[in-house]
């Protein structure tokens, strides 16, 4: 009887092979397929048969019986489809990695210490840090407002879904954005899933229909840097617009040369 991941792995694989055909780029398979796929490998039942589905999106790479299917610079993504319904869908990009090398610029820490002894886990405490250090604002050059804490609701065509923050924000000119944030810490990966459903979110949703969407994604990196990107989904694949690197510090921790670097054009 094969346990944990190892039951994941067999699961998976076997719902792949029952409707995967040679060619295709897309399929759709509905939730009670996870216990029938248990039944037919002989392997336990997950308690929360939406772990499994979870686990290939953001934890764990597929099965190498399913990865061998994938056409070159391709990768199979996990999408929903509706209520109790998910599909494969083939992708150019299944995950946001950090650049290594990049400039990490230093920014004065302004977090709160008590949400940081208060922060209930490694997403928790890097959205504080987002939020209370204006890293959104800094990143895209707007004034953005935190508008909803992971907010659940539906999308046409997925089903439901979770923001990990929604903000708000004005430019310069006047012109107003929403700005769904997915964070990642821990083990966790940045996947294009959120991305893509973020991204679907804000263009139907009626009270956003005068904003510019712009879709950010945060990371946790070694020695505390905060990795951010700005993405872009066009239908087909998500791209990454731009990526930088930031470390909270104390104050004086900022000195000339720092800020003669940051001057310079990019």
């Amino acid at each position: 009887m094969a346990k944990g991941l190892a039951a994941y792995d067999a699961i998976i694989s076997d719902i792949f092979a029952r409707f995967y055909k040679n060619g295709a780029t897309e399929f759709t398979f509905g939730r009670e397929e996870i216990a029938a796929s248990a039944a037919q490998t002989g392997v336990a039942m997950p308690k929360n048969a939406g772990d499994v589905i979870y686990t290939y999106r953001y934890r764990k790479a597929l099965p190498e019986s399913v990865i061998r299917t994938q056409p070159q610079g391709y990768h199979w993504l996990i999408l929903g489809a509706g209520d109790a319904l998910y599909r494969f869908r083939l992708s150019r990009l299944a995950e946001i990695v950090p650049t290594p090398g990049l400039l990490v610029r230093k920014i004065p820490d302004s977090t709160p210490q008590i949400i940081l002894n208060y922060a209930l886990g490694d997403e928790q405490a890097l959205l504080a840090k987002v939020r209370y250090n204006r890293l959104v604002d800094l990143f895209l050059g707007i004034t953005a407002y935190s508008l909803q804490n992971h907010l659940r609701t539906k999308i046409p065509n997925y089903g439901q879904i979770e923001i990990d923050e929604l903000y708000v924000g004005v430019d310069s000119q006047g012109a107003q954005y929403v700005v769904p944030v997915q964070a990642k810490g821990g083990s966790d990966k940045l996947g294009v899933i959120q991305t893509i459903q973020d991204t679907i979110f804000c263009q139907t949703h009626p009270r956003y229909s005068g904003c510019l969407a712009r879709t950010v994604s945060a990371q946790f990196m070694p020695n505390e840097v905060i990795a951010l990107f700005e993405l872009a989904f066009d239908g087909d694949d998500v791209s990454i617009i731009r990526e930088k690197h930031y470390k909270l510090v104390k104050g004086d921790e900022i000195n000339a040369a720092d800020q003669l670097l940051y001057r310079r054009p990019e």
